[in-house]
């Protein structure tokens, strides 16, 4: 028996001493190839002789000592093509590993498509942990692909775990559709979910907001006890991100009542979270069982955003307790929260006071007194009081300079502080930018010069506000004053100052000028905006000078600059007005040519000015390009097109035109209705205007004057006075007031009728409006007329020799002279 122990003891001595000395043997040449690799390159003959004894142990602990991800890759596949040597999933776990953690995508892109062809079968616990490399990057495309690969092949047969791994790599990309099939395989197998399967399928849920159905698995989870405070931390946290602040809340309630607490950092998120989503109430309570809690103590950075967020809510006294209580508590108040309590308390001067005298002795840096200035500076700003902001910088200005015996100069407010510190570049840029947003100019150009004698070079936004503000006040060359001063201080001119100058050029409709700029702006590599040229074009065309605007449009192509579509189609519509449909034609064919795509407005200007030229042909061909460019003939264009065909006695063809709106859901405009109504008329079709107008107003078309005097003109010329009249009385009642050549139409239709009792009634109406007409007038005949038929009517006679001794209308003579 003895002997048999003895023997026994022996081979486990023997066993475990060649172990030894095959890990230290091991260890050492990886230590001597990785020597190799860093001092002669993976191309040394000497690493040749490890060729024959390599191992996939030993390549693996070669990988795990080289600093250099590309350097390991080189090794791995130097050790690929080895004699008699093959990968096991050690070394691909190993290398992915190292590809995971430099970040290196593609490689292990790479690697994964060339595992499932390497033959090398893998556990589930090995493929679990390639899975998870691929998650870090998140690869989850290639992560599922290589998953089914290995599977259909046999190189491994996916259990549970690898299952879950699997889920948790998809949360990472939130595919609910993937994560939802590999749970409906997982059911297919027969296997239970378990706490791990669940949690990366909530946190799916929760990056897609489905809500409810996140609500769903964590109360699965919660009845199985499945729930601890990581989990309710996510929750709150996702509750609170998603703006559910009374839900996080009432989950951190329930953590509580459970035995459950958050640990600091989850508190913090949260806090900043619920202040962030505006409920500064739940983050205070938060806030207060958090200093409950054992070992949690608030820094300064959560005191500011409370602080800030009572700030911000107008809530003055709360924010001030909560400091006192911050200094109670023994955190220091920054600069930072000091500035926000000042600018809650911007108009409480003795406020403002005790807060500036709570600076901590010591802290009285420049930095942080500038700090504190600058806060209260931007709250006089904010609330428009300019006045006090100008006058607290000159006194931050004059103390670089005072000495004691000015101190008495000083406003007692300020000389809480042991002194006042000078301004910098932002204490002038806040009140030279506020200056300006009051329209105090000249003060602010006052105070630029302050600037420059105090703080030396002013920045580049503190220029552009200025020239933005000359150029706006039309002082040109103020503003480029200002430009040669920015170029000799070696300050770069950006888009914003060249454009503020080239604007109040094209105001001022200076061609040659905005030419000019042009030019420096494209040396300089910035364009013009569109605004500023379509202002320029359109101001030119109003003036009479379209031939210039569309000279300059052509200058701006040459410079390199390609002007919008905007601004070609300012330069087509005066074209058109001037009646140079041929030239507007031409510029068309040009931006056509030049791959430019006109807008349907471009066409509308167009169709316009053909059909005015009654060359009505080629407004039509431009109506079928417009359609098959792919653009959408708008109301505006078939408004032309059926005041065409109403002006030329096809109204027929117009109504057509309005079906077809109808059937592409073109809403007509009341332009639309108004046209065929006077069209109608026009071809003495009152009836069907009637018709049209009831249309018109079952659809809700808003009425207005111009429309109502088309149909009681187009009712009185159809002798259909008394229609009309009730049109003119509906007309009244939305106090809408026609004009004069209505009560003429009104007068004329009436007369003509012979209808003298309603046509006098009309006649007295429009006199006591003051709408008789002047002698001049070419209604005037019309209106003697129809006083001498008055005259010798019984019925009409003694009231309107009335109105002539009322010196309302001529006396008879001097009618009769007229006539005569």
């Amino acid at each position: 028996m003895a002997l048999k122990l003895n023997n026994k003891f022996k081979f486990t001595h023997t066993f475990f001493s060649k172990l030894r000395y095959s890990s230290s043997s091991s260890t050492q040449s990886a230590d001597t190839i990785v020597s190799i690799i860093t001092t002669k390159g993976l191309t040394a003959p000497e690493l040749n002789n490890f060729s024959p004894s390599l191992t996939p142990h030993l390549v693996e602990s070669v990988l795990t000592r080289l600093r250099s991800w590309r350097i390991a890759q080189t090794f791995f596949h130097w050790s690929s093509n080895q004699p008699h040597y093959h990968h096991t999933p050690f070394t691909f776990n190993a290398i992915a590993s190292i590809f995971s953690r430099s970040h290196q995508t593609q490689p292990l892109i790479d690697l994964a498509k060339h595992l499932p062809n390497s033959s090398c079968s893998f556990t589930p616990g090995a493929l679990s942990f390639f899975l998870r490399c691929l998650g870090n990057l998140r690869l989850v495309h290639e992560a599922n692909h290589l998953f089914d690969e290995m599977s259909l092949k046999g190189l491994c047969v996916p259990d549970r775990h690898c299952y879950n791994i699997l889920l948790e790599v998809i949360s990472k990309c939130g595919s609910i559709d993937l994560m939802e099939k590999r749970l409906s395989e997982m059911k297919g197998f027969g296997w239970e979910f378990d706490k791990y399967t669940l949690m990366p399928v909530i946190v799916t849920y929760c990056n897609a907001r489905r809500i409810d159905q996140a609500l769903g698995v964590y109360k699965e989870m919660e009845e199985k006890g499945w729930v601890d405070e990581g989990l309710c931390s996510m929750m709150a946290l996702y509750f609170s991100k998603w703006g559910e602040v009374d839900k996080a809340f009432e989950l951190v309630e329930r953590m509580g009542e459970n035995g459950m607490r958050l640990n600091e950092k989850t508190f913090c998120v949260l806090i900043h979270g619920f202040v962030k989503g505006s409920r500064v109430d739940k983050a205070l309570q938060l806030f207060d069982k958090m200093r409950r809690e054992d070992g949690f103590t608030p820094d300064v950075s959560l005191y500011d955003v409370l602080i800030g967020g009572l700030c911000k809510n107008k809530d003055a006294d709360r924010a001030l307790s909560l400091f006192y209580e911050m200094k109670e508590s023994g955190v220091r108040p920054d600069a930072g929260i000091l500035t926000k309590l000042i600018s809650c308390f911007s108009d409480n001067k003795s406020m403002v006071s005790k807060l500036l005298e709570e600076i901590p002795e010591g802290e009285e840096d420049e930095i942080t007194l500038v700090l504190i200035y600058n806060a209260l500076l931007t709250c006089y700003v904010n609330d428009g009081l300019m006045d006090e902001a100008y006058r607290l910088i000159q006194m931050m200005i004059q103390s670089k300079s005072s000495t004691d015996n000015d101190a008495s100069q000083m406003d007692a407010f300020f000389k809480i502080i042991k002194r006042l510190v000078s301004p910098n570049i932002t204490s002038f840029g806040i009140v030279i930018d506020g200056l300006l947003k009051h329209d105090q100019l000249d003060l602010a150009l006052r105070l630029f010069n302050d600037m420059r004698r105090f703080v030396g070079k002013p920045t580049i936004l503190v220029y552009n506000n200025l020239i933005d503000s000359l150029c706006k006040s039309n002082r040109l060359e103020e503003s480029y004053e200002l430009l040669r001063e920015i170029k000799e201080l070696g300050i770069e001119p950006t888009h914003f100052t060249y454009n503020s100058i080239y604007g109040c050029m094209c105001k001022r409709k200076d061609v040659p000028g905005a030419s000019n700029m042009l030019k420096e702006m494209g040396a300089c590599g910035h364009g013009p905006w569109i605004k500023h040229t379509t202002l320029l074009v359109k101001e030119l065309c109003d003036h009479g000078r379209v031939i210039e605007a569309c000279e300059f449009l052509d200058n701006m192509v040459q410079q390199g600059f390609l002007p919008d579509i905007v601004s070609y189609s300012a330069a087509i519509g005066g074209l058109v007005n001037i009646q140079e449909v041929d030239h507007a034609m031409k510029i068309f064919r040009d931006l056509c040519s030049r791959g430019h795509c006109p807008d349907v407005v471009c066409f509308n200007l167009l169709i316009r000015g053909l059909c005015k030229a009654n060359r009505f042909s080629e407004a039509e061909n431009l109506f079928n390009e417009l359609v098959e460019r792919g653009l959408s003939p708008s109301v505006v264009t078939y408004n032309l097109f059926i005041d065409y065909w109403c002006k030329n006695g096809s109204v027929d063809k117009a109504m057509a035109l309005l079906f077809k709106m109808s059937k592409e859901d073109k809403e007509p405009s009341i332009i639309t209705y108004t046209t065929l109504v006077d069209g109608l008329c026009k071809e003495e079709r009152p009836d069907d205007a009637i018709l049209l107008w009831k249309e018109m107003e079952r659809k809700g078309c808003p009425l207005n004057r111009i429309a109502f005097m088309a149909i009681i003109y187009g009712l009185c010329k159809c002798n259909r006075p008394t229609d009309a009249l009730c049109y003119l009385r509906e007309m009244e009642q939305k106090q809408m007031k026609p004009a004069s050549f209505i009560y003429i139409a009104l007068l004329s239709a009436y007369v003509s009728d012979l209808n003298l009792t309603s046509a006098f009634e009309i006649f007295k109406e429009m006199v006591d409006l003051g709408f008789f007409p002047h002698p001049l007038d070419k209604n005037y005949p019309i209106a003697v007329d129809a006083i001498l038929k008055f005259c010798k009517d019984q019925r009409t006679s003694s009231s309107i020799q009335v109105l002539m001794e009322e010196g309302k209308i001529p006396s008879e003579c001097e009618l009769l002279e007229v006539k005569g």
